[in-house]
């Protein structure tokens, strides 16, 4: 059994390098923009703080992420059921919660040495959940041992970024949680209930991106009152806030439903109360018109 497992991680870490390897190969380098430090808000609106709101805006990562480490180790609040689930909330948490710190202050003196601690507690957060859903969705044990060498390849991207100004494998770190997870979260039957409000952390996190991207055109609209930049940080404080909501609120999942499969049933059992009440609908007309000819 101890074999098998091993043959299948292994070939699984292999896969993954394989890909790696022939994205690095088959695509261009991705230098970093030098227009990205180029904030629509960039105003001193009190106490002296540049960029104020792009800074202040930072600090529901820092609250949410200390209470999920607070609650972490409390009594086993979120009723944890391995210590590699501990170990992975945990380090989401302190990655959350140093990009807190990590964005405050790049948002204060934004330039490429400052980004790396934005982006750096921002991989730990990444690499965190996909090992978490490792030990949720797949194995317990494989997902621990997964943690470790995630959240080193999620600095390795940073570093790879700052020596050679290539953003591909930092891009790969960000961009690949965002499509697995939700996919993992639809498909694969969960262990805990409340499957749902990954699908939600997912969609806050995709409105975040969208904000960001949109960051001059949205200070615009809103006639210089709030940047895209700044309503991107608050959206995506939202995830670990979701996230943290899910943990309190769920308990072991006794039947182990996808939620592909329990939409399948919602579907099915919809579209058979609407058969009826059709049919329902036709009887009565044809005993009431029964009713008018006699």
């Amino acid at each position: 059994m101890d074999g098998e497992w091993w043959r299948k991680k292994w070939v699984a870490w292999a896969a993954a390098a394989a890909i790696f390897v022939v994205l690095m190969l088959v695509t261009p380098a991705i230098p970093q923009d030098e227009d990205y430090h180029d904030f629509a808000d960039q105003r001193d609106l009190f106490l002296g703080i540049p960029n104020t709101l792009n800074v202040l805006s930072n600090i529901p990562f820092l609250f949410v992420g200390l209470a999920g480490l607070i609650l972490c180790h409390y009594k086993n609040y979120f009723r944890l059921c391995s210590q590699g689930e501990l170990w992975s909330w945990t380090l989401f948490y302190a990655g959350v919660t140093t990009v807190g710190v990590g964005s405050s202050y790049y948002h204060l003196y934004p330039n490429d040495a400052t980004l790396v601690w934005d982006r750096l507690p921002m991989t730990i957060a990444f690499t965190s959940i996909v090992a978490i859903f490792i030990i949720e969705r797949v194995d317990d044990r494989a997902g621990t041992k997964s943690l470790a060498p995630l959240v080193i390849a999620g600095a390795l991207s940073i570093l790879y970024w700052s020596f050679f100004d290539d953003l591909r494998p930092y891009a790969i770190i960000q961009f690949v949680p965002c499509i697995v997870i939700p996919v993992m979260a639809i498909v694969i039957p969960p262990m805990y209930t409340h499957s749902s409000y990954w699908l939600w952390a997912a969609g806050f996190y995709l409105l975040a991106k969208v904000e960001e991207a949109a960051d001059k055109p949205i200070y615009r609209w809103t006639h210089d009152i709030v940047s895209g930049h700044t309503l991107k940080h608050l959206c995506a404080a939202m995830v670990p806030v979701f996230l943290t909501l899910m943990l309190a609120k769920r308990t072991i999942e006794p039947d182990r439903v996808s939620l592909l499969q329990m939409w399948k049933i919602s579907w099915r059992e919809r579209g058979s109360q609407d058969s009826n009440t059709v049919d329902v609908k036709y009887d009565y007309a044809a005993v009431s018109t029964t009713s008018e000819q006699q």
